[in-house]
């Protein structure tokens, strides 16, 4: 709850979304029992270890605290967008980034201003959610990246959809990862705008980008960690609408558009920083 702007958000809206204790991921045949059962065990151990509210709650400061760290130690590139300004100008706004750049997202937040963050519903996503909220940013749990299905529905993604449509409504801004989650990085789905269709908020195409950084090369989305000691550039591109009345054609082409313009931000972000991907 934010009590001074009056907004409500539920931290958990559903279940977590996994795979239940003993659940089998392929075929035993031809596997000797005695032999993988003891390593079963094990991995069941280490992830309701991982997945305990104590030590998801211990990684989730650790991580705020590495960050602000870092963001403290960034060095802004001359050349970078008034994020400030435009955030403000455009408020409530949904603003669009890809993954692997999330860690940046509360670098570039006015801090003036409510936000909230889409963020997956399933247990692996909990530290993320305990970080983003110690930046002061609300969270809505679901998977609004495909847009409303019938696989999402499962996955609360209407709710979502609709949770962040009131919360732009009551006066919240949205931060959003546009690409789906384990499809094809760099490149949006329909979630974004569909959320800009129902909601009439405007889209902004945003990116970060840090001198100092790791990538983590067996990730799907190539994730970057930011190092210290950097320089830090923050690009943002012109707002893209979506009227109220688009369909699916028109849904189609916005989704292109949205891709375009957050990856040109992306790649203006990197040349700044001298950091192409």
């Amino acid at each position: 709850m934010n009590e001074r702007e009056g907004i409500d958000v539920s931290r958990t809206m559903s279940d977590d979304e996994y795979p239940a204790p003993g659940q089998s991921h392929g075929s035993d045949i031809g596997r000797n029992f005695r032999s993988t059962k003891p390593r079963r065990r094990k991995l069941s151990v280490w992830r309701r270890l991982g997945r305990s509210p104590v030590v998801v709650s211990a990684i989730g400061r650790v991580v705020y605290g590495l960050l602000r760290f870092v963001h403290a130690t960034q060095k802004p590139v001359t050349g970078s967008a008034d994020f400030s300004r435009i955030l403000h100008d455009r408020h409530p706004a949904i603003v669009g980034l890809w993954h692997g750049q999330h860690l940046l997202a509360p670098f570039f937040r006015p801090r003036d201003l409510p936000y909230a963050a889409l963020l997956s519903r399933n247990a692996d996503a909990e530290i993320n959610a305990r970080v983003v909220e110690a930046f002061g940013i609300a969270t809505v749990r679901g998977s609004g990246g495909r847009g409303v299905d019938k696989r999402t529905k499962k996955k609360g993604g209407a709710r979502a959809l609709v949770a962040m449509r009131r919360l732009l409504a009551a006066g919240s801004g949205i931060c959003m990862i546009a690409d789906v989650p384990k499809g094809t990085a760099r490149q949006a789905g329909l979630g974004i705008v569909t959320l800009a269709k129902i909601s009439g908020r405007p889209i902004v195409p945003a990116a970060a980008a840090t001198s100092r950084h790791h990538v983590v090369e067996s990730a799907w989305d190539r994730t970057r960690i930011p190092l210290p000691f950097g320089r830090i550039a923050v690009v943002m591109g012109e707002a893209i609408s979506v009227p109220a009345d688009a369909d699916d054609a028109l849904l189609e082409a916005k989704r292109r558009e949205v891709t375009l313009a957050i990856e040109a931000a992306n790649r203006a972000a990197e040349r700044l920083v001298g950091s192409p991907s």
